[in-house]
């Protein structure tokens, strides 16, 4: 069946409201009579806390509330998960809303203002007084795991999560390989750096509800909210907005904690936006991780075994990290059939700043770490890169690492092939100094949250009597048109016209939950509980337009505001009408249909193992690069990127998916350098801490691959976070074809090329 407006590069219903500056965002919002929020925060990264004295901060003219911790009526919460299995203890953690005994992290909240002006409510802040006893920290996880190490949370080591993955016997694997390479690999922290800041208005409704407006990837966290300050969930609410940037950023509770209490506290609206250096100093981060990776491969190139070796920083709360390394322990092998795989992946607190979820959640750390190790294999063998990954690629009915059958077509050949050959011929430099190098990496992502966690989504479709459509999902747009894209489904199905389908987002009171807007989920969750709730709604025009034409239902067809005979277009039935029909027939007029996630049991120990997601999205990068010998400076100047998308549903955002994340890589592999010391950042602005501008990345070159074999909507796959996986390798692997230096560590600074390069040198002369 021809589609018509799947598939379309449809622009999204906001994109002009965003282009003119009509969008009201989070922090745009404001009421009469609005108090405003500041958090004050702890000034040492390890401390006891003797005494916090606010009798100075609360008696400042204007100001109308101080909070700490003994006014927070659930101060403490406990995350769990699959209580009483082995697994399940390693995904406890404790949520903290306001310091309490000891700070773990320099900038820990340790209480909160409202106040007539911001102005006042930070005065407010310098005039509480805090005694501290200086406590030993631990900023490393490598000395956090040691014995003796301070210990910063509540369980008996600083290890908060430890996975495994045991597939066959990697001493055997490794005694048939002809050729073993060792890479040690790290990665450091890097800022989800959106514009918009976290930001958000709360309220106490007429009926005693706390309502909150604001810019989060998960408005269920009104569940959480509601636990805090000990109240019923049904007494909180959460409005979401359009988000400013997320990328996983808001996905954890940002703000809503703080601003429901001192709305509760004051009953006046409070306002609380922060800063872009406190964004920086104190919202999560992505994990730093050190990796080690041995793997071994005959000389014809078959990879025989691997070892992996991960170790991630989960910061002073566990958060997200347990999840996270679950991701990575899945995908530390890459998208490859390996017989033999032994990992050992480990999370470990320590005395900084929170990390927790962040676009490609896990994936793009052992990225870098598994393709690094392909092309120093292949340079061992003496082989084309290219060549081995082929010999190796993960193929339908093959196992992944986890001992699952992958049931799906893989077409990393054909992505690998296409964005190389999409660089065209190798250009020669102009001046000596610069050398050219080209670079290619594949990668491997999941769409859809882990099977376990039981997924599902909701959503409500209804036909109006003027010929036009309503949806109501509670889908976060986190500017992906993650709501769009159900209007392009319920056009399709329903032949309303774009221009009359009105959707209504984020609501946790009034619009159907439809959960999370991470883990790459939204378009395979509600665009599949959109799509089934539209079906059924046009089973039911089908129905009463089959009467009306005097045919039968499935020789009829729908599309441009009509119900139609596919055999003779001209015999058809205006949506109007039809609408108005069975509106009097006592038809109903709207669905809501919920679409539940494939399902499997909850693992009961920590080896790892079967299926742990829905689906994967496959994707290549091939890059070129300048490197300057004399500087050590690193210019990226082509980038093609191959994905499998499964279908497009809507081209133009699908490249633009890509696009962002090809240039979100980038700035992670060579310029996004966080810089701590003793727990506390020292680049706390966006002066230091350098993220990519137009003019540091070349246009990327998109190439949609349509297999049409994914589990979203029409046979597509989520594309949201995949295209951050495979661009950094990509680079690493160029600069190495460029000057002939493996670059280990993350971000690539023009020092370390130098360094490798004058090590490169004095050890051929010592040779």
């Amino acid at each position: 069946m021809e589609l018509k407006v799947i598939g379309k590069s449809v622009p999204k219903y906001d994109a002009w409201g965003k282009a003119r500056g009509e969008v009201i965002y989070a922090d745009d919002f404001s009421m009469p009579g609005m108090l405003y929020g500041k958090v004050f925060r702890a000034s040492l990264p390890r401390a006891k806390i003797l005494s916090i004295d606010t009798s100075k901060a609360e008696n400042l003219p204007g100001v109308h509330a101080v909070i700490t911790h003994k006014d927070v009526p659930k101060n403490n919460l406990r995350a769990r998960f699959g209580q009483g299995t082995e697994i399940g203890a390693q995904f406890e953690g404790l949520y903290r809303v306001l310091a309490e005994g000891e700070v773990r992290y320099y900038g820990e909240p340790i209480a909160l203002i409202a106040a007539e002006t911001s102005e006042i409510a930070e005065k407010a802040c310098e005039l509480i007084e805090v005694q501290y006893e200086p406590l030993p920290g631990v900023f490393d996880p490598l000395e956090a795991m040691q014995p003796g190490a301070p210990q910063v949370g509540e369980k008996e080591n600083n290890i908060a999560s430890h996975f495994k993955i045991r597939k066959g016997d990697v001493e055997k694997g490794f005694a048939q390989a002809d050729v073993i390479v060792e890479g040690f690999y790290q990665v450091g922290y890097q800022d989800h750096a959106y514009l918009e800041l976290e930001s958000g208005v709360a309220w106490v409704d007429d009926d005693g509800t706390i309502v909150i407006r604001v810019s989060s990837q998960v408005i269920e966290h009104f569940r959480e909210v509601a636990e805090v300050l000990d109240l019923p969930h049904s007494r909180v609410r959460y409005i979401g907005t359009l988000i400013g940037g997320g990328f996983g950023g808001k996905e954890d509770i940002t703000v809503e904690s703080y601003l429901a209490l001192l709305a509760w506290k004051t009953r006046r609206p409070v306002k609380l936006t922060y800063t872009r250096k406190e964004s920086l100093l104190v919202h999560s981060k992505r994990h730093p991780y050190y990796m080690y990776y041995k793997t071994g491969a005959t000389k014809d190139g078959k990879i025989t075994a691997v070892h992996a070796k991960l170790i991630s920083d989960a910061g002073s709360y566990a958060a997200l990290s347990p999840w996270v390394l679950l991701y990575s322990t899945v995908d530390a092998v890459g998208p490859y059939n390996v017989e033999n795989v032994k990992v050992d992946a480990y999370t470990v607190m320590t005395n900084t700043p929170i990390t927790s979820a962040f676009r490609g959640f896990g994936a793009p750390q052992v990225n870098l770490a598994y393709e690094s190790q392909m092309n120093e294999l292949a340079k061992k063998l003496g082989m084309n890169p290219m060549e081995l990954r082929r010999k190796n690629y993960l193929k339908q009915g093959d196992s992944l690492a986890t001992g699952y059958v992958y049931d799906r077509p893989v077409p990393l050949d054909l992505l690998a092939q296409k964005a190389w050959e999409a660089l065209g011929p190798k250009r020669t430099s102009s001046k000596p100094q610069v050398k050219i190098g080209r670079g290619l990496a594949v990668g491997m992502c999941s769409y859809g949250r882990l099977t376990f966690l039981h997924d599902t989504s909701r959503s409500y479709v209804r036909l109006e009597l003027d010929g036009s459509a309503l949806i109501r999902c509670g889908v976060p747009d986190v500017g992906g048109g993650q709501g769009h894209i159900l209007a392009q489904i319920v056009s399709e199905e329903l032949g309303v016209p774009l221009n009359l389908i009105k959707i209504h987002v984020t609501d946790s009171q009034l619009t159907p939950l439809a959960g999370t807007t991470t883990a790459t989920r939204q378009l395979y969750m509600s665009g599949n509980a959109t799509l089934k709730a539209c079906r059924e709604l046009k089973q039911r025009m089908f129905r009463k337009a089959a009467q009306m034409l005097l045919t039968n239902e499935e020789d009829l067809e729908v599309g441009e505001g009509k119900v139609y005979l596919k055999s003779d277009p001209t015999r058809y039935i205006a949506l109007v009408p039809l609408i108005n029909r069975m509106s009097a027939d006592g038809d109903e007029l709207y669905v809501e249909a919920q679409f539940n996630a494939p399902f499997s049991d909850v693992p009961a120990k920590e080896i790892i193992e079967g299926r742990t997601f829905p689906d994967f999205t496959f994707g290549a990068y091939a890059v070129e690069v300048e490197v300057d010998e004399e500087t050590g400076k690193v210019e990226l100047k082509r980038v093609v990127a191959a994905f499998d998308v499964g279908r497009a549903l809507n081209p133009i955002l699908v490249e633009g998916q890509i696009e962002g994340g090809a240039v979100q890589g980038a700035g992670y592999a060579l310029m996004e350098d966080m810089v701590i010391k003793d727990g506390i950042i020292q680049t706390p602005s966006l002066q230091e801490y350098l993220i990519p501008t137009s003019l540091d990345v070349p246009d990327v070159e998109s190439i949609l691959i349509e297999s049409g074999t994914g589990l979203g909507p029409y046979g597509a796959k989520g594309i949201g976070e995949p295209p951050i996986v495979g661009i950094a390798p990509a680079i690493l692997n160029a600069i190495d074809d460029a000057v002939g230096v493996r670059i280990t560590s993350l971000p690539v600074t023009s020092e370390k090329i130098l360094m490798e390069l004058k090590a490169s040198k004095e050890g051929n002369k010592a040779a």
